[in-house]
């Protein structure tokens, strides 16, 4: 666990959150080991409150298991199985979750609206919103591990659950956003070539839906997430 900075007073509790999460992240906290709540607050130099509030969150992540008398652990990593399992419930809810958005925009969109901005200036028309999350940034520079892909996780995990809010339908939304897929599959492996061929794989969906076409945007997304299973597939032959 060395290496990690103490956690910075001003934010404390989503500071000792991602600290803790890119701990877990990094194998630094190993898969499958208890977490000691008192020994990763004196190397965070934080009170055991906050790191206990950190743990319920990444619990909610499916990062950490909490079990009676026994405490946290880090979660095992996938098991092909579970990796196989996980692909599945992608392809049968994030296709229809794009095929519902691309109709719901579509119905929605005011005409001669198309491209209306807030006060801001940030995007207001969902086409915009979701454009500008299909670009994904590349490793953080200066950075090693998960510090170097955490806002590639951040901003494609966005990507896909704001199709999901688009589409209308609150239980299909929460069910793609409790997969916490992006952090199980990038906890497993992150292959380089995820930084640009991803983000090209995102905007074919969003020029399918941009176009009104349903159908087009429902086998982008389900093209992206074949691509997606299979550049993650390595790590199986290596273990």
């Amino acid at each position: 666990m060395d290496g990690v900075r103490p956690a910075r007073r001003t934010t404390l509790a989503d500071d000792v959150y991602e600290s803790v999460r890119t701990l877990v992240m990094d194998h630094a906290v190993a898969p499958g080991e208890r977490i000691n709540i008192d020994a990763l607050a004196r190397q965070l130099e934080v009170s055991p409150t906050p790191v206990r509030e950190a743990l319920a969150r990444l619990e909610s992540d499916g990062l950490v298991r909490k079990r009676a008398l026994a405490g946290y652990t880090a979660t095992p990593l996938l098991t092909r199985a579970e990796f196989d399992e996980l692909v599945e419930m992608r392809l049968i809810l994030e296709p229809l979750a794009a095929v519902r958005a691309t109709r719901r925009i579509a119905d929605e969109t005011p005409a001669g609206n198309e491209r209306a901005s807030t006060d801001e200036g940030a995007p207001a028309h969902p086409l915009d919103r979701l454009r500008s999350a299909a670009d994904l940034p590349g490793p953080a520079p200066g950075s090693e591990g998960f510090a170097a892909i955490a806002e590639f996780t951040n901003t494609d995990a966005r990507f896909h659950h704001l199709i999901a809010e688009h589409a209308g339908n609150r239980l299909l939304y929460d069910a793609i956003v409790r997969l916490r897929s992006h952090l199980h599959l990038f906890r497993l492996y992150f292959p380089t070539t995820h930084h640009g061929i991803s983000g090209e794989e995102h905007h074919r969906v969003v020029d399918a839906m941009a176009a009104g076409d349903a159908d087009a945007a429902g086998d982008a997304m389900r093209a992206h997430l074949l691509s997606a299973r299979d550049r993650h597939l390595p790590f199986f032959a290596q273990t």
